[in-house]
């Protein structure tokens, strides 16, 4: 379910960790313009919060003059990591998800993108599974389909209000239906008809879900229920 606001935001702090994020998924340094455009804000506000953020070594300007992550940002990951030990604990059992010879990925969701932890095709060294690709649009990947349905249905339509959806050329409807069956099915399955003609099969970790673990490939639909069976006892290790 996603959380709810209880009592009055506060628009300064939502404003800070706006930019910091925006700052942190930057594939390079960025001017404070070009970030306040990105973010449709205003640019002198912007200009305050980098400025705060250097100030603290979360961010940090380079020669030029733009900014990208400083080394409190570095900090602030690896200390959640650590402290909230999912990495640690799934490392083991994201290893022994790879004997089926797919990707293996764990993500979270943010908002309306998916962050992957983990994602390690075949044939790579689980070390570079780790942190190897960004955000991408939760609905154009199987945990991030299934993380959507753990909200209310009104939520997924606030999220997605008057926006097109990647994926869902139907639009709010059609995204719909597939929660509801994923709700129904315990588990996504989702086919993506792009280059690689591939399938994802995901199960959520965690109580309430805060993360999904999932296998991708050419997955034909009998093989479902024995992935499903294993990403699931990889979820109970993993936990959280």
């Amino acid at each position: 379910m996603r959380p709810k606001l209880n009592a009055q935001p506060n628009q300064s702090l939502i404003d800070g960790i706006t930019t910091l994020q925006a700052l942190a998924t930057s594939p390079e340094p960025v001017g404070c313009r070009e970030l306040a455009r990105r973010l449709g804000a205003d640019a002198t506000k912007v200009n305050r919060l980098l400025k705060t953020l250097a100030y603290l070594g979360i961010a940090r300007q380079t020669a030029d003059r733009k900014y990208t992550a400083g080394p409190g940002m570095h900090v602030l990951a690896a200390q959640s990591l650590f402290a909230s030990g999912l990495i640690r604990r799934a490392l083991p059992a994201l290893e022994a998800l790879r004997r089926f010879g797919h990707t293996v990925a764990l993500g979270v969701l943010w908002e309306d993108n998916v962050s992957y932890l983990f994602h390690a095709p075949p044939g790579i060294e689980a070390s570079r599974g780790l942190g190897r690709i960004g955000l991408l649009p939760a609905t154009t990947s199987g945990i991030g389909i299934l993380l959507l349905s753990e909200y209310e249905d009104e939520d997924v339509r606030d999220l997605y209000k008057e926006r097109d959806i990647p994926m869902f050329p139907e639009g709010i409807d059609q995204l719909l239906a597939k929660l509801a069956e994923v709700r129904e099915l315990g588990y996504a399955r989702v086919h993506v008809a792009d280059d690689r003609d591939h399938h994802i099969i995901a199960v959520s970790t965690g109580d309430p879900a805060h993360a999904g673990v999932a296998l991708s490939g050419w997955i034909p639909e009998t093989a479902t229920l024995p992935i499903v069976e294993a990403l699931r006892a990889a979820a109970i290790e993993i936990g959280g």
